[in-house]
C-alpha cells in the first residue's frame, strides 16, 4: 500500500463545552497542523498514487476556510464540542467530498493542536 501525504498549519480559535476543563473553558488559540494521508495499492499512468497538487489545492481551501475563525461559531461545530476529535473529522469527510481519486483506499487527517497532542480520523474510500 502506497501513501502520500502534505500538510499545512493555520492558527483558529475555539472554547471547549460541556464540561469543567480549566483554561480551555474560555477563548483560545491553537497552531494546528493539519496533515492529510491518502493510500492506495496502485499508481497511475505517471506513478502517482495521485497528483499533490490537487491534495494541496483541497487542503488549502480547508485551511483557508478555518484559519482565524472561531470554531464554535462554524456551523459545522454546532451542538459539538470543538474537541481536535470532531475537528479531524470534520476535515476528512470535507476532504473526502471534494477528492475524486478512484484508485485511492483510505484517508486520513492527523491534526496536531499543540506539539504533543494530536487526533486522527480515518476514513475509507470506495
Amino acid at each position: 500500500m502506497y501513501t502520500v501525504a502534505v500538510k499545512r498549519d493555520f492558527v483558529a480559535q475555539h472554547f471547549l463545552i460541556g464540561g469543567d476543563w480549566g483554561a480551555e473553558n474560555f477563548k483560545h488559540s491553537h497552531h494546528y497542523v493539519v496533515e492529510v494521508q491518502l493510500s492506495g495499492a496502485q499508481l497511475d499512468q505517471h506513478g502517482y498514487l495521485t497528483d499533490i497538487v490537487e491534495i494541496e489545492r483541497i487542503l488549502n481551501g480547508l485551511v483557508t476556510h478555518y484559519r482565524d475563525q472561531l470554531l464554535n461559531d462554524l456551523p459545522e461545530f454546532a451542538g459539538l464540542n470543538p474537541s481536535i476529535e470532531h475537528f479531524s473529522r470534520i476535515l476528512c469527510t470535507q476532504f473526502a467530498s471534494q477528492l475524486n481519486a478512484p484508485n485511492l483506499k483510505a484517508l486520513v487527517i492527523k491534526l496536531w493542536e499543540n506539539d504533543i497532542a494530536w487526533a486522527s480520523y480515518r476514513l475509507e474510500l470506495h
